[in-house]
């Protein structure tokens, strides 16, 4: 018996351990990337995962989602993770650091990233990078052109009364609904302290809608519903792309800005194949790529985009990566519970 015992058991160990090794095997030669959906994950492929795949042999596998999708994802994957690779949104790139779901960008892995521009790349507190921008967008005034012939000139303009009920606005449930209230106070001189003017005049705003996400802004105004509003310029010139009468407009105050921001997952299963698509998107070929499919302004250095381009980046046709208002979004993370109770009590619910 002890013998038979003893002359199994390696064979099983061996079996056992080939099994194991069989989803390893298999995968060593992808990476899974966490994008947004639409026409946000198709440039990401277009410009990044496919050249890429072609350079490397190493296949891409998207997981799609939100940004608050993603960061749920690597919270409930923290101690066993499967994405390697995650595009989050400004702000929220901040928590998942302060949530320690990321690993330092090293830029000796990643060569690329000292192509950037100095503003695209950010550091904590320790001085290490935890995050790169594969591009800048915009908040600003999309506007049906058949209904508002000339582009609005200042943010009053949603209060005009000649748009009453067919307005729009994002949530906070949107990634962009707490920044814009902290941008709204920001071009008001309010301060963080007392946001109560700002909730006053949005609650005066009638609105056809507060949106939840990008895709229901772009379908207010497909359907008519909305003639003037808050929305991205990603967004609006897609719309505009399709043969719409939607157009784009910086206001004098300026608009809101972030960027879509690539990072390195703590714990990731293909740490060197994941740094491999962190530098490609750091290429300028990627960044140039992004800038026509997407109109993300470039994050990276010397990035030239033709004319029609140029007048649909974020910053508008005669500004620059200097005109963006880029917010704060440590002292606006710290903000997120309050700004969300105020506007479910003062704006919401009038």
């Amino acid at each position: 018996m002890t013998r038979i015992s003893f002359g199994i058991a390696p064979k099983l160990t061996l079996a056992a351990t080939i099994v194991a090794l069989l989803p390893a095997l298999a995968s060593a030669d992808e990476i899974r990337v966490a994008w947004y959906g639409g026409s946000w994950g198709d440039a990401f492929q277009t410009c990044i995962a496919d050249p890429f795949t072609k350079a490397t042999g190493i296949k891409v596998v998207p997981e799609i989602g939100t940004s608050n999708t993603t960061i749920a994802k690597l919270r409930q994957q923290q101690n066993n993770p499967v994405i390697d690779v995650a595009f989050l949104d400004g702000g929220i790139s901040e928590l998942a650091e302060a949530d320690g779901l990321l690993r330092p960008l090293d830029d000796s892995a990643i060569p690329n990233l000292n192509q950037l521009q100095q503003s695209a790349v950010y550091k904590n507190a320790a001085g290490e990078t935890f995050a790169a921008s594969a591009g800048y967008y915009s908040l600003g005034i999309a506007y049906n052109k058949k209904e508002i012939p000339e582009p609005p000139t200042s943010w009053e303009a949603l209060w005009n009364d000649d748009y009453a009920g067919a307005v729009t606005v994002p949530s906070p449930a949107n990634s962009s609904g707490i920044p814009f209230i902290v941008f709204l106070a920001s071009i008001w001189d309010t301060p963080l302290s007392n946001l109560d003017p700002v909730y006053q005049k949005l609650a005066k705003l009638d609105v056809s809608s507060y949106f939840d996400s990008s895709g229901a802004a772009s379908n207010s105004f497909q359907s008519g519903e909305a003639i003037i509003g808050a929305h991205f310029n990603v967004a609006a010139w897609s719309l505009a792309d399709k043969g719409l009468p939607i157009g784009f407009a910086v206001p004098k105050e300026g608009v809101w800005a972030t960027d879509a921001r690539v990072h390195l997952v703590k714990g990731s299963p293909a740490q060197a194949n994941a740094e491999k698509f962190i530098n490609q998107a750091a290429t300028p070929e990627s960044s140039q790529c992004l800038a026509h499919t997407l109109y993300l302004g470039p994050a990276v250095q010397g990035v030239q985009v033709d004319d029609q381009v140029a007048e649909k980046m974020p910053w508008g046709k005669d500004g620059d990566i200097s005109s963006l208002n880029l917010l704060d979004w440590g002292e606006i993370n710290t903000q997120r519970s309050a700004i969300t109770d105020a506007w479910n009590r003062q704006v919401a619910r009038q």
